[in-house]
């Protein structure tokens, strides 16, 4: 006689608290910054949470390098504001808070048209076709001003009919709450996905595509589902976009908007699920707080990609495990000095160096204002020779420093790394 067997499987605390901080995080962060830049920062950082994480399903996930990913969020954003306006003329009854989805189904449908020719090939062609369609979309845009609303784009008002329990979606706090939402069921979907064996086959492909056809799998089917899950996330990313800023143009299906988002899911971390959240603050930070701090912040944000690809290939996400591998076999604190040293030369470097570029930006873009400015609260004098003296030879003592505090570095991570090693192999023989 069968007897029924009950196996327990006791659950991951970890897993648990990690999606349980992260759900604090989305819900306490504008109970924190309470001022409406950093609400319209946060807004925007978990549209973009979305948006990177849809993104690096295609190029972390699968290894599918895309130029063109931002013509499905950008048809999302399209297709949402387009419902919005029609809801606010009262021709469709649908509420506000599913107009993200709309733009999700826009992007799994345009992902699926286009996707059926960009997914045939593989590789660097891939990622041509990827490009070309995405300056085909970019320049239909202003081709069709019935569609695309021209150069000055589509607007709308999110407040759509009468409140309920009070939310119209009007103040940005509750739009906030509404993309937070979205934010984390979107980031626990693609997360979950990677479980699947859709996502692990997903993976397969892109480390071994050869092996994953002898076992009988159709490499571009699996290439071709994911990327219309990935155009679905990204619609949605879109939808948002269109309710907080309430006007969209041609620049979200532009390719500036698709560069966008493969440079900070790979400074985030395209290797690991959490990377491209990561990049995701980082892009809003760069976007928005840089860009006002210095007119020469493209020169920065080059000169850290450059640095991230010689130095660390794996984006902030990789260092982030690499140390909390060495914190789990209880060696981090060695390497509390070398990295106070490493942080003060970087420091110094940055002084020295961001003082002669600012000193050249402000000599090519405001001569007219005199060779008079200001840098960190000092005033320089951009055409004197102590002040490029002097920030030379602040960038030449930090560079050295720098060097010194490298070697030191490299000396003791080499040296942590055998004994981990040797560590892991003790236990093993136990």
């Amino acid at each position: 006689m069968a007897t029924n067997q009950f196996h327990f499987k006791p659950y991951n605390v970890g897993r648990w608290i990690v999606w349980g901080a992260y759900a604090l995080a989305l819900i306490v962060a504008p109970l924190i910054w309470t001022s409406s830049l950093a609400q319209s920062m946060l807004t925007q950082i978990g549209i973009g949470i979305i948006a990177c994480l849809a993104y690096n399903m295609l190029l972390g996930q699968g290894g599918m390098l895309s130029f063109g990913h931002a013509v499905y969020s950008g048809f999302g954003a399209y297709l949402a504001i387009h419902t919005l306006n029609a809801a606010g003329a009262g021709h469709w009854n649908i509420p506000v808070s599913l107009i993200p989805l709309v733009g999700g189904v826009a992007g799994l449908f345009f992902a699926g048209l286009l996707g059926y020719v960009s997914t045939k090939k593989a590789g660097t062609t891939f990622a041509m076709i990827t490009m070309g369609i995405g300056e085909l979309i970019w320049s239909m845009s202003l081709m069709l001003p019935e569609f695309f609303g021209g150069e000055g784009g589509v607007s709308s008002n999110r407040v759509v009919g009468k409140p309920v329990l009070g939310i119209s979606f009007g103040p940005q706090i509750q739009l906030y709450y509404l993309i937070a939402v979205y934010c984390f069921v979107c980031t626990g979907a693609m997360y979950a996905l990677t479980r699947t064996p859709l996502g692990r086959m997903l993976n397969a492909v892109r480390d071994n595509p050869e092996r994953v056809e002898f076992i009988g799998y159709d490499t571009r089917w699996v290439r071709f589902l994911a990327f219309m899950i990935s155009g679905f996330f990204a619609g949605v990313s879109g939808g948002l976009g269109a309710l907080n800023t309430e006007i969209v143009t041609a620049e979200v299906v532009g390719a500036a908007r698709s560069g966008a988002l493969l440079l900070f899911t790979f400074l985030g971390g395209a290797t690991f699920f959490f990377g491209p959240i990561i990049g995701a603050v980082l892009m809003v930070v760069a976007l928005v707080l840089l860009s006002e701090l210095t007119k020469a912040w493209l020169l920065y944000l080059g000169l850290v990609f450059l640095f991230m690809v010689m130095y660390a290939p794996g984006g902030i996400a990789s260092l982030i495990m690499m140390n909390l591998r060495v914190a789990a076999f209880g060696k981090l604190r060695r390497l509390w000095a070398s990295y106070i040293a490493l942080a003060a030369s970087v420091l110094t470097v940055l002084a020295g160096g961001g003082a002669m570029v600012e000193m050249l930006y402000h000599l090519k873009l405001n001569e007219a204002l005199g060779p008079q400015m200001s840098y960190m609260g000092a005033s320089l004098n951009a055409k004197g020779f102590d002040a490029w003296f002097g920030a030379a030879f602040v960038l030449v003592v930090g560079a050295a420093l720098f060097e010194l505090a490298r070697r030191q570095y490299s000396r003791e991570w080499g040296e942590i790394q055998e004994e981990i090693e040797k560590e892991i192999k003790r236990r093993e023989a136990l």
